[in-house]
């Protein structure tokens, strides 16, 4: 017990910040500075990713692990679908492997089923995957996405709504359990359907929507393995699919085969855990992640041309929504 204790600390200093998903975009997203020497093999990668505005011009191929690789030939997940709308436009990170896309166009067909009218979708992946300068240390290969818990509205949202509109927290104030006056059964119908998808490896979500689900799932529990307690998943939750089939891709262990409610659910709502005690000696800084540090062919994804042809700003409105400001 004290062991996994340990571990789910240690998991803590590796996730985002929580509220990262509410952190307010801009209407002027301005690009980074040129790099003074970029070719430093000193230079974290992130730096180097972070500057790509555009995708490799190279078959689609998700490369390395999903905390510590690139995206080759990443597919841009529209910013309006019938069923979905992008937040967070000036990031530019709707970019995904095209299996992810797939995946999240369909979850948001099936989303009028349950009641809602669409998703609002968050972070994917930058145009060449990679280590972000900000936020996630996973979304790298183009296989994750974040989710927001909060329908998408019967209208379009504004570029202003989009990158300053807050999710809704999901958790109680005490953190032991959802907050019934905003979590509903669609939401776990909604994350039941993600589940479900054959591509789908894992969901992410706050330990107390876990033990909502648990409640709620009824006697059909088999999709509640896919679903992992994880810090920072109060607003959202976070899709992960399985490497695509021949990709150089680093697929994680396979999650049990059991629900996930019993008591190494409990182990989150321990005191130890949500009242964790300040550490005595100050947090060393990891070392960044390094070019050298990612598969070799992420430097070929690095360099690679982008499409030839003009390529959108998919940060950028339909001008109908522009005309609406």
């Amino acid at each position: 017990m004290h062991a996994f204790i340990r571990y789910l600390l240690v998991l803590a200093l590796c996730a985002p910040a929580p509220a990262w998903a509410q952190t307010k975009g801009t209407l002027d997203p301005q690009p980074l500075p040129p790099l003074s020497n970029p070719k430093d093999p000193n230079l974290a990668a992130k730096e180097l990713f972070g500057r790509q505005a555009a995708p490799a011009s190279l078959a689609a191929r998700s490369l390395g692990f999903y905390a510590k690789g690139c995206l080759a030939g990443a597919t841009a997940l529209p910013v309006n679908g019938a069923t979905w709308q992008v937040m967070r436009l000036s990031r530019n990170r709707n970019w995904g492997h095209p299996n992810l896309v797939k995946v999240i166009e369909r979850l948001a067909d099936k989303a009028p089923k349950f009641g809602w009218n669409g998703l609002l979708v968050g972070d994917m992946s930058q145009p060449r995957g990679g280590p972000m300068i900000t936020g996630h240390m996973s979304h790298q290969v183009g296989l994750d996405a974040d989710i927001w818990l909060t329908p998408m509205p019967d209208r379009e949202l504004s570029r202003v709504e989009r990158e300053e509109m807050s999710a809704i927290n999901m958790v109680r104030d005490d953190r032991k359990d959802i907050d019934p006056k905003v979590w509903t059964p669609k939401h776990t119908a909604l994350i039941k359907a993600a589940a479900e998808q054959p591509e789908v490896d894992r969901i992410f979500v706050n330990a107390a929507i876990k033990k909502a689900l648990c409640r709620e799932a009824g006697k059909d529990r088999a999709w509640l393995q896919k679903v992992r307690p994880y810090y920072g998943h109060d607003f959202h939750f976070h899709v992960r699919i399985h490497c695509p089939a021949g990709d150089p891709c680093e697929a994680q262990p396979p999650v049990p085969v059991e629900d996930g409610c019993g008591k190494e659910l409990d182990v989150w709502f321990s005191d130890a855990v949500l009242h964790p005690k300040p550490s005595k000696e100050p947090e060393k800084p990891r070392p960044p992640v390094k070019l050298a540090d990612l598969p070799a062919a992420c430097r070929q994804v690095l360099t690679a041309p982008g499409p030839s042809h003009d390529l959108k700003d998919t940060r950028e409105l339909p001008q109908r929504q522009a005309d609406h400001q």
